[in-house]
């Protein structure tokens, strides 16, 4: 019986293919939209992952202030010192490396070429902190550390602003008033997850940076790389605890100082993209709803066209089960055709989009195989009303129709 009406269903489909086509259209922009939406919301989850993973793995940032952002009340707060660096990496279980940070904007020039770009003072713990790895070169030597020589390892985009495809090993770089010798590349990252370029970078040692750059002693940020079978919690809690007695704040004062945890941003930052994808994915599915009404309604149009066809059906013994069927595949076979096109448009479209979000494309079999089913059970519910409408026809009635 259902090999029947699937062949009368798609012979009626073919009679009408250009009404048909537009009848399908409201499920095919639906499919689409609700696909494509899910696609690239996944692939920009974990993009998000990924930069946020590349700033270092398992890594707290301890800087001065109580507040995050732009704004924070850093003013009049102490900096930190090398030494609460030295302090965490030595007196608190579970932490890999710390490094000493502190940054300064900088105009760059050699070979006359110049670029605004960042300095970042350091030690080659830094490197490891922050997952950095050396293209070409070395890193810094423990004398030049502890000197505060004039060298410095450059990023990607530092080296193609300067130095075009040359290699810049081996040659200088003027930062205002000393010129520092290039001793190596770093490897490429890409963007950052807030859109900073992770490549636009110099990296001194701190010393150098300090005296050469600053011209004070303050440290900007503490970067800590906690192990990986480490507890977070107890790492953090104990990290609080030593720069408060560092800092010397007395019990039940604020800390003057925040931690922040990239593993936590990652969560927050994927949890609200996931978030907006699902609400995106919920206003695109109205579009199927929609389509569902449209079928609904030609189903309607097509049932009253045939009521003799129906009629004459019925009277020469069909059964209403089966006239019932008939119109009910009919509808299904529109709306999981709709769904087919849907599908091969939001592949299309997710690949076009993740190529310009620079975002992963990956297709979800689980997520195409169940629009398919929403889309085939658009078709279910919204065609059975017209199929048991015909199925119920009076013979005699449905005869006489004109």
């Amino acid at each position: 019986m259902i090999g029947n009406a699937l062949l009368l269903a798609l012979r009626a489909i073919r009679r009408n293919l250009l009404r048909s086509a537009l009848t399908t259209l409201g499920i095919v922009i639906g499919v689409a939209a609700v696909v494509t939406m899910v696609t690239v919301g996944r692939g920009a989850t974990k993009a998000v992952a990924a930069q946020i993973e590349s700033l270092g793995s398992n890594l707290l940032m301890v800087r001065p202030g109580q507040r995050l952002g732009p704004i924070r009340d850093a003013a009049g707060t102490p900096f930190f010192k090398i030494a609460d660096a030295l302090a965490v990496a030595s007196q608190i279980g579970g932490v890999a490396a710390a490094a000493p940070t502190t940054t300064a904007g900088v105009t760059a020039v050699a070979e006359g070429r110049n670029w605004s770009t960042t300095v970042t003072g350091s030690t080659d713990d830094y490197f490891e902190v922050s997952n950095w790895r050396l293209a070409e070169g070395r890193l810094f030597e423990p004398a030049e550390e502890q000197a505060g020589a004039a060298v410095c390892v450059i990023g990607a985009t530092v080296r193609r602003e300067l130095f075009g495809h040359d290699n810049p090993l081996g040659r200088h770089i003027r930062i205002k008033r000393f010129e520092c010798e290039v001793i190596g590349l770093l490897a490429s990252k890409g963007q950052a997850a807030l859109g900073m370029d992770q490549d636009d970078t110099i990296v001194v040692p701190i010393a150098t940076a300090q005296r050469r750059l600053t011209g004070s002693t303050r440290v900007n940020t503490i970067l800590v790389s906690m192990r990986p079978d480490s507890d977070a919690e107890r790492v953090k809690a104990s990290l609080t605890q030593l720069l408060r007695e560092r800092r010397k704040l007395a019990p039940g004062s604020e800390d003057n100082f925040n931690v922040l945890d990239t593993a936590q941003i990652a969560e927050t930052l994927s949890g609200t993209t996931r978030l907006l994808t699902s609400l995106l994915g919920a206003v695109a599915a109205v579009s199927l709803l929609v389509g569902g009404i449209g079928i609904m309604n030609i189903m309607l149009v097509s049932v009253t066209e045939r009521t003799r066809e129906i009629g004459l059906r019925l009277a020469v013994g069909a059964l209403e089960r089966e006239v019932l069927a008939q119109f009910l595949v009919e509808a299904v076979v529109l709306a999981a055709f709709g769904g087919l096109v849907g599908l091969a448009l939001a592949a299309l479209a997710s690949y076009a989009l993740a190529h310009v979000l620079a975002v992963p494309f990956e297709l979800q079999p689980a997520i195409n195989g169940l629009a398919f089913l929403f889309s085939a059970g658009i078709g279910v519910v919204f065609g059975y009303m017209p199929a048991r409408r015909a199925a119920r026809l009076d013979p005699i009635e449905a005869l006489r129709h004109e």
